[in-house]
């Protein structure tokens, strides 16, 4: 294995006009989110949905996924798989699932289970190694060889398991603002147990979504587009009491797996080409309200971790975008795309890596 890394840190500016003004009102601030129902029944999403059964000991359960045809209809065309965020769902990737078929790719955007559209049974392996497995079992479904990876937040710790599980499918792996950069419970972050967790999801509704991805995600800013996708998340968990127990206990035992099986330790291993891409004001850091304030502000610091983390990656770039939050798709998607399309336009193999290291390496 290559010990050297490229650690060529691009950095895009951002307009201080892109963002709104710090804790802008949204029109329903206030207002709890519609019932979307806990599988988003009451939401349609941008483009046909289609669901693989996957066969488990206590039964069948559904995963939901979009299969995006590119727009000029290319035979055998590339394909780009979009793994979605925590928090978020696969339909928060319309744009870029849009523009990637818009320039002949082939775009397969899944919900996991446990999330979104697809079903959350409570007694079920919550394991990123079992969700990789299900994508991959998808992927072979629809006669998909390899792909390029992109995954963010939560979908870029998955990203990375699965590039670990299954190297010789990738083409690319491109990581937006990942979280699992670091060892959480290393730097001192208390254990939560699960029943914590599905007390404090049972308590979740739109304004404390909000607060919370104010705080971490966009450092301090909010608009409308933000508050679409938290008005989303939110609506899961405004139905029956019973339609909010299925999320939450799904969204406390994805919790826990996010928390107790880091892919921190085996970035040396993740040796396929992989483009990390950072906002700079990107604060996510899982557990931060347990801490002390001193310990929290350590936490999440994005651009040391990225820079740490491609140095430890075999076949890795670092894109460093300046003024940008937790969400580079949607703070800025058109800086975002041009990144994409970039990294997408220059692959890497490991020997590219040894002759541009010396050169590249203390750029930023």
């Amino acid at each position: 294995m290559n010990p050297r890394a490229i650690a060529c840190a691009l950095t895009f500016a951002v307009c201080s006009t892109a963002f709104a003004a710090p804790h802008a009102q949204d029109a329903s601030n206030n207002a709890q989110a519609a019932d979307l129902g806990p599988n988003l029944g009451n939401y349609d999403y941008p483009w046909p949905v289609s669901h693989f059964e996957i066969d488990e000991p206590q039964g069948k359960v559904s995963m939901a996924y979009m299969d995006i045809a590119p727009t000029d209809d290319i035979r055998n065309a590339p394909v780009a798989v979009l793994l979605h965020g925590k928090n978020f769902c696969g339909a928060y990737w319309q744009d870029t699932a849009q523009a990637l078929a818009d320039n002949g790719y082939r775009v397969i955007v899944p919900d996991q289970i446990g999330f979104c559209k697809s079903d959350k049974p409570a007694a079920y392996s919550y394991s990123f190694h079992h969700l990789a497995a299900n994508t991959q079992a998808l992927l072979a479904s629809l006669d998909i060889d390899n792909a390029t990876i992109i995954g963010h937040s939560m979908g870029g710790m998955l990203a990375m398991r699965y590039a670990l599980m299954y190297p010789d499918t990738i083409e690319q792996l491109v990581l937006v603002d990942p979280i699992g950069l670091e060892d959480w419970k290393a730097k001192g972050v208390p254990y939560r147990g699960m029943n914590a967790w599905y007390a404090r999801e049972m308590k979740k509704d739109y304004a404390a979504i909000k607060s919370y991805q104010v705080k971490s995600y966009y450092d301090g800013e909010w608009n409308d587009d933000y508050a679409e996708w938290a008005k989303m998340l939110a609506g899961m968990y405004t139905g029956s009491e019973a339609d909010k127990s299925k999320v939450a206990w799904a969204q406390a035992a994805t919790y826990d797996m996010v928390y107790t099986q880091p892919v921190f330790y085996e970035f040396e291993q993740i040796d396929v080409p992989t483009t990390l891409m950072i906002g700079t004001r990107d604060r996510t850091a899982l557990g931060s309200d347990l801490v002390s304030d001193e310990l929290a502000a350590k936490l999440g610091d994005y651009p040391t971790l990225g820079r740490e983390a491609v140095a430890r990656m075999p076949n890795a770039e670092l894109v460093t975008f300046e003024g940008i939050g937790h969400l580079p798709p949607i703070e800025s998607p058109e800086l975002f795309k041009q990144a994409l399309f970039d990294a997408l336009k220059t692959p890497r193999s490991e020997s590219d890596s040894d002759s541009d290291s010396d050169s590249d390496s203390d750029s930023e």
